[in-house]
């Protein structure tokens, strides 16, 4: 990777940052209806997301490149984890809020906060990245001393899981505890959002462990149909809600549900690159970099039928900003799987 491609890819996570700060204010700030007040500070903490991919991407990079410092190590990671307290704790000021659709809104960014940490956690598993190929190309399978240590990949595990249980459970109490439409509609999101983070676990859990040189080849498979199966779920969910909810006018629900599941699809396309390229050659791996490019044009061609439909349906107004949120999140995966195809498989 040369210093241009470099900071492309770097860019690529930035630029998707600003555009969801700069769209979700733009949205909030348009008008005081509902609708605004939702989409907006939605779409907005979405650029927490892509802050915390970016610095997953520096730090694989600045690796690669031979710029990576003691400093950095250390910044990127508390810089991804800031932008997640920060968003969660906006999200409780708005569940405490009186605005209207506070409610949701409110959930939905403490969610996305809790996406934020699982990311924040694979840009620290990143931290001694270039130990994967190293491994890689070991015929022995031994242990690395200089990777992790049992204890250390333990802790990024038990973040990382810890997170995504604190979704799951979240959402439980959403849909147990909740009576009004509402609560359908945010447990219904937090069940999407519980599935991107636990396939997050397969994502920190992969990197942590080829970093340490204890990644089995039995664990490929485990790790892939973790994350397919999340995606298919949040999918499922959706297809559940359209059919449960017909002619209701929260079953728009079902759209984000598709959208969180293009996104479980677009991690799968990071577990599957690690998974292939492990001890073996795998001549496609430049190839799977398409997966993510085509769940963010999903992502817009979806949000593109959306935006018409909320011309006749006002429901639609929230889900089509949304998804197209989810398109940025999508294309700055494709950023991401691109630089572990660079800095991780054998050329």
């Amino acid at each position: 990777m040369n210093h241009g491609i470099s900071i492309l890819f770097r860019g690529i996570p930035l630029a998707m940052a600003a555009f969801c700060f700069a769209y979700g204010a733009y949205i909030f700030g348009a008008g005081d209806d509902p609708s605004r007040l939702t989409a907006g500070p939605i779409v907005f903490f979405l650029g927490s997301i892509c802050v915390a991919l970016y610095c997953t991407a520096a730090t694989i990079i600045r690796q690669i490149i031979g710029t990576y410092s003691a400093a950095a190590k250390y910044l990127f990671p508390a810089l991804g984890y800031t932008f997640a307290l920060v968003t969660i704790i906006c999200g409780i000021v708005l569940i405490t809020s009186n605005w209207p659709g506070a409610l949701v809104t409110g959930h939905v960014v403490c969610g996305l906060g809790l996406i934020t940490t699982c990311v924040s956690t694979a840009a620290t598993s990143s931290t001694r990245f270039t130990l994967i190929p190293k491994n890689s190309a070991d015929e022995h399978f031994s242990i690395n001393p200089e990777g992790f240590t049992p204890a250390q990949v333990g802790t990024l595990m038990l973040v990382v899981s810890a997170t995504a249980a604190a979704a799951w459970v979240w959402c439980i109490l959403l849909f147990a505890l909740g009576t009004l439409p509402a609560h359908i509609v945010a447990g219904c999101v937090m069940f999407g959002i519980a599935c991107v983070c636990t396939s997050l676990i397969a994502l920190v859990a992969s990197i942590a462990r080829q970093i340490r040189g204890s990644y089995a080849m039995a664990e490929r498979r485990r790790w892939m149909s973790l994350v397919l199966t999340m995606g298919g779920l949040a999918f499922a969910l959706g297809i559940i809600v359209f059919i449960v909810f017909r002619g209701e006018t929260i079953n728009f629900v079902g759209f984000v549900l598709i959208g969180l599941a293009l996104i479980c699809w677009s991690i799968s396309s990071k577990v599957i690159l690690l998974a292939k390229i492990w001890h073996a050659d795998f001549p496609l791996a430049n190839r799977i970099p398409i997966i993510p490019v085509l769940t963010a044009l999903a992502c817009l061609f979806l949000a593109a039928f959306l935006y018409e439909g909320a011309l006749f349906h006002p429901k639609f107004f929230v889900p089509a900003r949304v998804v197209t949120g989810f398109g940025a999140i999508c294309f700055t995966l494709y950023s991401i799987v691109s630089i572990l195809e660079s800095g991780a498989s054998k050329k």
